[in-house]
Formats: C-alpha cells, sequence, structure tokens
C-alpha cells in the first residue's frame, strides 16, 4: 500500500512536470553543456538573408582574391604617381544588427495550461558555421573580419562550431507556442571594397555585405 506521504509526494513531481512542459531529450543537458541567455522573443521565425550571399570555406578565410595587375609605372605616366603594385581595399561602413544561421531544425512547445509554463530546448544537432558575404570583396575575408573588429570594437570569428547538448529554459505564455531555433548569430555589416591600382587610381567602390559569426545560441519566438 502507497502511503499517504508518498501519494503526496508524486501528485506534486506529476504537476511539476506538466507546468514545465519541457522539450527534448534532458539526457541530452549533461554537465558538459552550455546554458544560452538568448531567451528574448524575436518578432518572428529567423529568415534568411536577404542578399544573394557565399559561404567561405574556413581553408579560405586568408585566401585573397586575384587582382589584375595595372601597369602605371612612371616611365609610361610621367605626370602620375606610382602607387606600388595593386592592392586591395576593404572599409567598414555600417552594423546591421545580427541573424541566426539555423543548425537543426527548428523546436517548439505549445502551453495548455492558465498559467505561463516553463518550457525547455535541448540543441540535438550542431555543426560549424563560417564567413557568408555578397559582392566583389576585393581582399581576403580574414582581413574583412579585421576591419570589422577594429571599426566597431567587437570581436568576431572566422568560424565557430555549435555543438549538441546547448540548452535553452524560457516562459511560454498560456494558450502560446513557444518556437526555438538553435546555431550561430552573425554580426551582418556592410562595407565597400576596391582596388587601387598602381597608378594611384582606384577601381568603382562595391557595397559588400557580410555575416561573420559572433556567437552560439537561440532564436525564440512565440506563435
Amino acid at each position: 500500500m502507497v502511503s499517504v506521504a508518498t501519494m503526496a509526494l508524486l501528485v506534486g513531481l506529476t504537476a511539476q512536470a506538466a507546468a514545465e512542459n519541457s522539450v527534448g531529450p534532458t539526457g541530452l543537458a549533461d554537465s558538459t553543456s552550455t546554458p544560452s541567455e538568448d531567451s528574448t522573443p524575436q518578432p518572428g521565425p529567423p529568415t534568411e538573408p536577404e542578399e544573394d550571399v557565399t559561404e567561405i570555406p574556413s581553408g579560405d578565410v586568408d585566401r585573397a582574391p586575384e587582382l589584375p595587375q595595372g601597369t602605371g609605372k612612371p616611365s609610361e605616366q610621367p605626370a602620375g604617381d606610382y602607387c606600388g603594385p595593386p592592392v586591395g581595399v576593404y572599409k567598414p561602413v555600417a552594423k546591421k544588427g545580427k541573424k541566426i544561421k539555423g543548425i537543426g531544425p527548428a523546436q517548439g512547445n505549445f502551453n495548455s495550461g492558465t498559467h505561463p509554463a516553463k518550457s525547455r530546448f535541448i540543441a540535438e544537432a550542431g555543426g560549424e558555421v563560417g564567413i557568408a558575404v555578397s559582392g566583389e570583396l576585393k581582399v581576403s575575408a580574414s582581413a574583412m573580419v579585421g576591419e570589422i573588429e577594429k571599426k566597431f570594437g567587437v570581436e568576431l570569428s572566422f568560424k565557430m562550431n555549435a555543438k549538441i547538448g546547448n540548452w535553452i529554459e524560457v516562459k511560454t505564455p498560456p494558450g502560446k507556442t513557444t518556437h526555438a531555433q538553435y546555431g550561430v548569430w552573425r554580426m551582418k555589416n556592410t562595407g565597400t571594397s576596391y582596388i587601387i591600382y598602381s597608378n594611384c587610381k582606384t577601381s568603382p567602390k562595391k557595397t559588400i555585405t557580410s555575416y561573420a559569426p559572433w556567437h552560439v545560441g537561440w532564436h525564440i519566438w512565440e506563435s
């Protein structure tokens, strides 16, 4: 026969589990996993970049594009200056917020109760995220990131590894569904890139939009 005290304990544990509405296999959240603090709900689900971006492989971040070898020597342009071999230039212009690059499917949890409930999401997939660029970048991706860091006083990465087991807990309002997408937040920047030729003239300046890894985390939204 089950005692009154044991029955009360079982009822209490059942009520607590129902209130938390946990999502995902809790066994993944071991002592080595890291909780995330990106718990502020966003206006909606994550979206893809508006620009046509190219993901740069981690092995190519230091690779600069080939530049056209203009002449411009003093003997050919006596009245002109000589600036040396052609060089690529990147100038950061503005920060444009951040956007998450999702890893694995989004998760969701519906609160059918009448009070706020706790939703817990655990990353079941991991992966690496690098730099993405749109436009004709005339320097290496690593040089571009270095200029962005100096301009805005931030610390970015060439690549980040989002690991399995990262987790987050948020409150889900009654009658609402909390959604969570795990991945790497990347800082969005715009800048200009061009070439300085050996005769000191420049190529047309092209607008560059870039996404550089900032931190691992979650994109949370409600419906």
